[in-house]
């Protein structure tokens, strides 16, 4: 997911996202214990995309804090 993409989401969709993907990572890192992945830099990925939403729903909130 590209950091233009994540601009255009409303804050609750951010929010959602960051939720499935939590879960998501959780679950390929329990499946990759077992068996390993076709390709672990799908993990990789992941992380990288909650650090991405993360950001921007920081940067949000600290917007909101300045305009009030």
């Amino acid at each position: 997911m590209k950091s233009s993409e994540i601009r255009e989401l409303t804050t609750q969709e951010i929010r959602e996202r960051i939720d499935n993907e939590r879960i998501s990572l959780v679950r390929m890192k329990l499946n990759h214990a077992i068996t390993p992945l076709d390709n672990p830099n799908i993990i990789k990925e992941t992380r990288g995309n909650i650090a991405r939403l993360l950001t921007e729903l920081r940067k949000r909130e600290l917007n909101e804090q300045q305009n009030s």
